[in-house]
């Protein structure tokens, strides 16, 4: 394939058709993007080359031009010498080099219009060029963001971490046992704190004791008197 017609192909690719029918859009886009990359390397190498021959024929357009001139100089020289066949001779060649002139500008004027498509299809390649790039990044992005998700899921789905999750469980109720049991012990033994918070509590009770049985037997004798 040649480079205009790949390069043509390429232009006139939809970026959205070849991805949607791609099994791996981030590998297409990867490829998208290196043809165009090397197309406009290609192009804009045979486009120094068109100038340059662009550049060339108009020097040889002047100087066909320029003898022409000089040969109508030397044509009006021979016939005010009255040298009719000199100056016909020189008109012949003035007719050369006026059609050499003619055909180089009208290649020229091809050249000028192939230039303007160039440079069109260019700037179009370029456009097309940051659109897979910006796009090549989004792509990787939700490649990424989908394959850490992917392993997300799988860790959490995974046998392992379920396992590790019911040996907690286990470890759990087993502490909490222990627990149980240490409570247990408590339950039915008192600390000192205990015993002599009580022994507290008892006296409190005795002197209420004693005051309720004084006043009894202070109301007794106020009844018998």
């Amino acid at each position: 394939m040649g480079i205009f017609s790949r390069f043509t192909d390429i232009i006139n690719s939809n970026i959205n058709n070849l991805l949607d029918k791609a099994e791996d859009p981030a590998k297409m886009v990867r490829l998208i993007i290196q043809e165009m990359e090397d197309t406009l390397v290609e192009v804009r190498s045979s486009s120094a080359k068109t100038l340059a021959d662009k550049k060339e024929l108009a020097r040889q357009a002047i100087r066909f031009e320029a003898d022409a001139s000089q040969w109508q100089e030397k044509a009006e020289l021979a016939l005010s010498k009255d040298r009719e066949d000199l100056a016909r001779a020189a008109l012949m060649e003035k007719k050369k080099c006026v059609e050499r002139a003619g055909a180089l500008r009208e290649e020229l004027s091809h050249v000028d219009s192939h230039i303007a498509k160039l440079q069109s299809e260019i700037s179009q390649l370029q456009d097309k060029l940051a659109d897979a790039k910006s796009r090549q990044k989004a792509i990787i992005m939700r490649e990424k963001t989908a394959n850490s998700r992917l392993k997300v899921k799988q860790n959490i789905d995974s046998d392992k971490v379920n396992d590790a999750l019911s040996r907690f469980d286990r470890y759990e109720r087993k502490i909490d046992g222990i627990e149980a049991q240490v409570e247990s012990y408590d339950m039915g033994s008192k600390s000192l704190a205990d015993e002599i918070s009580e022994l507290a509590s008892d006296e409190k009770v005795d002197d209420e004791l004693a005051q309720l049985k004084a006043k009894m037997k202070s109301e007794t004798k106020i009844k018998s008197s």
